[in-house]
């Protein structure tokens, strides 16, 4: 298959790149300008994303993708007042330009990483903070894709990840 990753400069998305490659997978890693691609694939190819829609549509038109996994964004435990349009930029913004890249290529599927911050005291929706409310609001935008344009969507919502070349401070790597 052909499958976009985003946020591939994190742990789990080099991790996820490897073994993608590993299987015989074509994988297209979107990236921004200034990004560190040390330690990814170098098989993995890259697309450096300007900010214009346009340009991400005909790249998604270009390389016919399979599917997307979109692992990328901004995680901030608590946010200052400069902070909010770099959260809704890169957690509401990117993802829907990504979903609308998707459906006009004609992408088969898209999954995408929530938080079980989300979910404060295991209510059905309870923000903890700012991060966790922006990938609420995109899961929002995504059901908007998901009933009109009848992509196949899912978010997976991780806890926290650990492993082998995890650089975290964790009582166990």
């Amino acid at each position: 298959m052909k499958i976009i990753v985003t946020g591939s400069t994190g742990f789990v998305a080099k991790a996820l790149i490897d073994s993608l490659i590993d299987q015989g997978h074509e994988v297209y890693a979107i990236i921004r300008e200034h990004s560190n691609k040390t330690g990814i694939n170098k098989k993995t190819n890259f697309f450096v994303d300007d900010g214009d829609t346009t340009k991400l549509v005909e790249y998604f038109k270009s390389i016919n993708p399979d599917g997307v996994l979109h692992l990328a964004s901004l995680f901030l435990a608590q946010h200052e007042e400069d902070d909010i349009d770099s959260l809704v930029v890169s957690n509401i913004t990117f993802g829907t330009r990504l979903l609308e890249s998707s459906v006009k290529s004609h992408t088969k599927w898209f999954i995408n990483t929530g938080t079980f911050w989300q979910h404060y005291d295991n209510n059905e929706y309870s923000p903890v903070n700012l991060y966790a409310a922006t990938k609420q609001a995109f899961q929002d935008v995504a059901r908007f894709y998901y009933e009109t344009q009848k992509i196949n969507f899912v978010t997976i919502k991780l806890n926290d990840t650990f492993g082998e070349g995890d650089t975290r401070k964790k009582i166990f790597n």
